[in-house]
Order: C-alpha cells, then sequence, then structure tokens
C-alpha cells in the first residue's frame, strides 16, 4: 500500500468552482478539489539514449526499471550499474549499464512504440511485431478467480480513491496472490512500476498474470510478453492489434471482466472450471 508521503507527493489541491447542470438560479460553488500530478520524468540511460514520459510522480525508480526491462533495453537488474534520482532534478532519473550490455540496440532489442510517438514505418513495424517473444504455457487459472482479482483490486486504489484519474496495474500469481500493484496516470506506466517493482525485490515475473483497471492496447500486451505474463485481464476493451500481438505471442486476452462474465480473446485454455467435490 502506498505510503502516506508517497500519496501527498502524488496529489495536488486545486481550487475549482462547483456548478449547477440544471438549475439556472444556482450560484458556482467555490471548493477545493484533489488532483493527481502528471509531471515530466526524462530517464537519462548513459551511451544509449534519454526518454521522457509523463507520470505520477511515486515509484520512479521502479517505473525506469520496469521500463527499461519492458521494452527490452535490459534482462535483468544485473544489467544496471546505477538507477538514481539526480539528486539536482528530481525530475530526471540517471542510469549506467553495465560494460556487458550492448549499447546500440539492434532491431529486435528497440522500442516497439514509445509514449510520445506514433509507430515506425509499416514494414519495421511488422516486423519488430514478429520480434516479439512468446510466453511460456505454465499458468492455469479457474475462471471464477479472473472475478476474485477484479474484487481485490478494488481495495488497493489509494489514489483512485482520492482524486480518480489513475490506472492501476496488479500483477499476480498462480495462487491469486497479489504480488505487485501500482496506480499511475499512464497505464503503460503502472505496468512499468509493477514489473519494477517485482524486478527489485527479486519476484520472478514469468508465468504470472496481470490484472489492469483500463483497456487493452498494443503497448500493454508487449510489455507483458517481454515479461513472461501469460494472461491479461481487463475491466475494458481490447485493441485490435492488442489481439494480434496476444495471439501471436501465446498470451491470454480477457476482457470486460465483470462479476458474472468475460469474454476471452485469445489463447482460453488456460482458465478452467474448479474441481467439484464430491
Amino acid at each position: 500500500m502506498i505510503n502516506s508521503n508517497k500519496h501527498h507527493n502524488a496529489i495536488h489541491t486545486v481550487k475549482a468552482h462547483r456548478i449547477s447542470t440544471t438549475d439556472s438560479d444556482l450560484s458556482p460553488h467555490e471548493e477545493e478539489v484533489k488532483v493527481i500530478i502528471e509531471t515530466p520524468l526524462r530517464i537519462d540511460v548513459e551511451g544509449i539514449e534519454q526518454y521522457t514520459m509523463l507520470c505520477t510522480p511515486i515509484d520512479k525508480l521502479p517505473m525506469v526499471a520496469g521500463f527499461l526491462y519492458s521494452e527490452g533495453v535490459i534482462n535483468s537488474m544485473d544489467d544496471l550499474s546505477l538507477i538514481e534520482e539526480c539528486q539536482d532534478d528530481p525530475g530526471v532519473v540517471r542510469v549506467k549499464l553495465n560494460s556487458q550490455v550492448p549499447r546500440i540496440m539492434d532491431s529486435a532489442r528497440n522500442l516497439l512504440i514509445t509514449s510520445s510517438c506514433g509507430a515506425c514505418g509499416t514494414e519495421e513495424f511488422s516486423k519488430k511485431m514478429e520480434a516479439m517473444p512468446k510466453v511460456g504455457d505454465s499458468l492455469r487459472i479457474e475462471n471464477r478467480m479472473l472475478r476474485s482479482a477484479m474484487k481485490d483490486i478494488s481495495g488497493i486504489q489509494p489514489l483512485f480513491d482520492t482524486c480518480g484519474g489513475t490506472h492501476l496495474v496488479a500483477i499476480i500469481d498462480s495462487d491469486g496472490k497479489i504480488i505487485s500493484h501500482a496506480e499511475d496516470t499512464g497505464r503503460h506506466n503502472a505496468l512499468d512500476k509493477c514489473i519494477g517493482k517485482c524486478l527489485f525485490e527479486g519476484v520472478s515475473i514469468a508465468g504470472s498474470w496481470v490484472v489492469l483497471s483500463s483497456r487493452v492496447s498494443l503497448e500493454m500486451v508487449s510489455k507483458c510478453a517481454r515479461a513472461g505474463i501469460e494472461l491479461i485481464s481487463a475491466i475494458s476493451a481490447p485493441t485490435s492489434l492488442a489481439i494480434e500481438m496476444a495471439e501471436r505471442c501465446g498470451i491470454t486476452l480477457c476482457a470486460f471482466v465483470r462479476q458474472t462474465r468475460a469474454t476471452v480473446f485469445t489463447h482460453p485454455g488456460r482458465i478452467i472450471k474448479p474441481v467439484q467435490n464430491d
């Protein structure tokens, strides 16, 4: 759970006017409203590149580690010789790679899509799609676990409960236990934070599954594929490219997960019915 200090650093209070949309005689009422903070963060990877993203300024180091891992820049925390916030500028995280890590990324390791720009050319984009890894096939969960996981994440969203405006991602093991969770204004940032927390804590990600309080885009599926996550359970809709990527990478993609139903778009074999006791 996010502690109070981190919670405070992610929220800003502003003045606003509440108005009536039904009664024109009511005067506007001034009030203080808590809003989620969105701010630029620059990732300075020495010898490779600088990346800038907009994010909620908590869990920054896990987010950076998760971003570099899920985008194929590093394969483990052992590839990092330094990851730290800049003392002079909290909006910068500095990263140094170990000498063994390639300083020039080839097309298979390069970013599929960045948060700040569109996809590359059609031919190059297709090559990067084809280069995405396939996940394992060890995960099996009961169908009712999809429902219970959605219920569980409703209790771990302090930022959303305070001011709205955030997405939540939770990584879950085969027993249904939440092993990592994070909130952010960007759903891809929240996923990177979850992955990064697991990397920092030495928790295995491969063979796990993930719950999203958002829609499922291509970028989200590609990050899951690189992390070895075998199943995605989302409250909202998938895009066509997300479905195509999930099919290609062997990921089970579930969307529109509700209390009584879910829609499974790819690889349904990982979801089984509960065993009936005699």
